[in-house]
């Protein structure tokens, strides 16, 4: 099928995997500022559902879901947290995005890839959902529409 000269092409759907997180993995911790300063605990956290996104500018993928997760986000308010670890990039650089993107949820940077390391990311985007317990359930790698039934589903089964 032609798309005809000046039609803008629909975009690609999200192609994902979601997988139960492993019952023999322990959960690493998670610490650290977001670009705001703010300091962030995941273990603090517990009693809240979470959803910690692994992400770079540099990915395209990673880009595509941003405006979803920030809707997600919206939506959810203080019934989720949302924490997207930004993955060996410059601060400046990690800043600017977020700015022109319209960025509000907390963006931890790992400059050095610690954190990304201690949680074995390998593939970008990466999402973990850890539930009120602190415990983590899912991990979904690759582009979520987080405003789709197959997220919303997901974040639903965090609050049990």
């Amino acid at each position: 099928m032609a798309i005809a000269a000046g039609a803008v092409a629909a975009p690609a759907r999200a192609q994902h995997v979601a997988k139960p997180w492993p019952a023999s993995r322990a959960m690493p911790p998670l610490v650290g500022p977001d670009l705001q300063g703010q300091a962030w605990d995941l273990a603090a956290l517990r009693g809240r559902a979470v959803l910690i996104n692994f992400w770079a500018t540099w990915c395209a993928p990673c880009k595509e879901e941003m405006p979803t997760l920030q809707t997600l986000a919206e939506l959810e308010g203080e019934r989720l947290a949302v924490l997207a670890v930004n993955v060996r990039e410059l601060l400046p650089r990690v800043v600017r995005y977020a700015q022109s993107a319209g960025l509000t949820f907390a963006i931890l940077p790992d400059p050095r890839g610690e954190i990304t390391r201690a949680w074995d990311m390998k593939v970008f985007p990466t999402t973990v959902l850890v539930d009120g317990r602190g415990r983590p359930q899912r991990v979904v790698s690759g582009a979520v529409d987080w405003t789709g039934a197959a997220a919303q589903d997901w974040i639903a089964a965090l609050r049990g």
